[in-house]
C-alpha cells in the first residue's frame, strides 16, 4: 500500500470512528437531486465540459457526468454547482 493509499485508508478510519461525515473528512463529491430537474454538485474541482446535454464534472473521486437535455449551470461556486434542466442521468467514472 502506498503513502495515498495508506492516508485515504486513516482518513476513512477516523470518520468511521468519529462518526463525521465521509464528504467532509475524505473530501468527497456529494451530490444531491431535486426530482429530475436539479442537481447539487459539492466538492467539485472545476468543470470539464459543458453542452446542454451534458456536463463533466471534475471531483477527487473521478469524473462526474450529468447527462439530459436543456442542461444549464444555474450556479457555481468554490464549491458547490447547481445544474438545472431535464436531467436523466448521473454518472460516476472513477480514475484509475
Amino acid at each position: 500500500m502506498n503513502r495515498r493509499d495508506m492516508a485515504k485508508h486513516l482518513k476513512q478510519k477516523v470518520s468511521e470512528v468519529l462518526e463525521l461525515p465521509g464528504d467532509i473528512v475524505l473530501d468527497l463529491p456529494k451530490v444531491t437531486l431535486i426530482g429530475d430537474v436539479k442537481a447539487f454538485i459539492e466538492n467539485h474541482r472545476g468543470i470539464l465540459e459543458y453542452t446542454t446535454s451534458r456536463v463533466r464534472i471534475y471531483t477527487t473521486a473521478g469524473e462526474l457526468t450529468v447527462h439530459g437535455d436543456k442542461l444549464r449551470i444555474r450556479s457555481i461556486v468554490l464549491e458547490e454547482i447547481c445544474i438545472e434542466g431535464e436531467i436523466k442521468g448521473i454518472i460516476l467514472n472513477k480514475d484509475g
